[in-house]
């Protein structure tokens, strides 16, 4: 099977169940992000972050391709698809939970840094809130789901988290942010 098709030339793809739309559609952008957004994790996987970190990581990206599939899957089109749901948003929260309550209090803003993999979490959670922002604007104009964009919210929360951990696991101190 070839990788191209060459139906997307005219700046066209298709949505599942069949709908042309414009390459520059916001419901594309949205998946688009999170498909940035996996990859980004995939980098981070590569970087062999702590291991309970890694499953994480490898489930995430598993939901974020359920999410990609839920948005080009517009929902009155009769095509059976796993959906984003709250027992998902509730996943990502048991995780947050998890790693939070191993980690010292924050008490000040940190900012994004200490170890590379620690950077490449807070580097994903910076992608999440762009595609949580684009998906919230489609919303205006589309049928988006309240899971997907729970969905987003949480996880952005959990990458902060997730980055912190890294650090704390590698003995690397989170960067305090000290207003001048």
């Amino acid at each position: 099977m070839k990788i191209y098709t060459k139906t997307g030339d005219d700046g066209t793809t298709s949505l599942f169940g069949g709908q042309r739309v414009p390459k520059s559609d916001l419901r594309i952008d949205a998946y688009g992000t999170v498909d940035e957004l996996n990859s980004q994790l995939g980098w981070v996987a590569s970087q062999r972050p702590d291991a309970e970190l890694a499953v994480m990581i490898d489930r995430i990206q598993h939901l974020l391709f359920t999410l990609g599939a839920d948005l080009a899957t517009p929902p009155m089109v009769n095509v059976r698809i796993d959906r984003i749901s709250d027992a998902n948003v509730g996943e990502l929260e048991h995780m947050i939970d998890s790693l939070d309550a191993r980690l010292p209090a924050l008490r000040s803003f940190i900012l994004p840094g200490g170890s590379p993999t620690s950077a490449g979490l807070h580097i994903a959670r910076t992608i999440c809130r762009r595609a949580e922002r684009i998906l919230i604007l489609t919303r205006e104009t589309e049928t988006i789901s309240d899971e997907a964009v729970h969905f987003l919210n949480r996880l952005s929360d959990l990458l902060f988290v997730m980055a912190r951990f890294e650090n704390a696991s590698k003995g690397v101190d989170d960067v305090k942010w000290i207003p001048r």
